[in-house]
């Protein structure tokens, strides 16, 4: 991809594959931020998903279950750990590239207005059947116990309604530009000329 940062939009992708693309280009040394974690979807029903999940929950070290397997809740976490799984995080190489991720729920300000990409292998539409299950990973974390799906809702709004408020303004600012310079005499006469020179 060969950019500083790269943002994936993760909203409507598939949580394995999109893992398997983002885990490559950690690994070749690019920066990848992933946001809006809580729209990524998974193969399958969404009661199977939870039940996979919940069992995962009720895993733990029996001598002390603070050393581990440490059980995030929040979808960004989730997707963080899937990624993680598809690296060798415990050598330095690994460790480094798992320093070059971040994963967010919702979008935050300083990745609002800038670009992001989509993986078009790693989406639903392309990569599973029209009548085939899947479930939401915001939807299962929710069951699962994750408690700031609401927050995160009430944020994404706002954010939304604002940038749609905004490329109306642009929209219209630049409508009404064109029309001023179209209606302009001084520069309808230059184009003239300019037409005649083949320009």
């Amino acid at each position: 991809m060969n950019r500083a940062v790269v943002v994936v939009d993760a909203k409507g992708h598939l949580l394995g594959r999109t893992a398997s693309y983002v885990a490559k280009q950690l690994e070749q040394g690019q920066k990848v931020v992933i946001v809006r974690c809580e729209q990524m979807l998974m193969s399958g029903s969404h009661f199977r998903s939870k039940l996979k999940y919940m069992d995962f929950l009720r895993k733990r070290m029996s001598t002390n279950p603070k050393k581990g397997p440490i059980h995030c809740k929040a979808p960004s976490r989730i997707v963080w750990r899937v990624i993680r799984g598809m690296i060798p995080h415990k050598t330095p190489k690994g460790a480094a590239a798992m320093g070059r991720l971040k994963c967010f729920d919702g979008v935050p300000l300083s990745f609002n207005s800038k670009k992001k990409m989509c993986i078009p292998d790693a989406l639903k539409m392309v990569r599973l059947k029209p009548r085939a299950r899947y479930s939401c990973v915001g939807e299962v974390a929710r069951e699962c116990g994750w408690t700031k799906g609401e927050l995160i809702d009430s944020l994404e709004q706002k954010r939304m309604t604002k940038n749609h408020k905004w490329f109306t303004d642009r929209k219209n600012k630049t409508t009404e530009r064109r029309k001023v310079l179209k209606n302009n005499a001084e520069i309808n006469k230059v184009n003239a000329e300019l037409a005649t020179m083949g320009y």
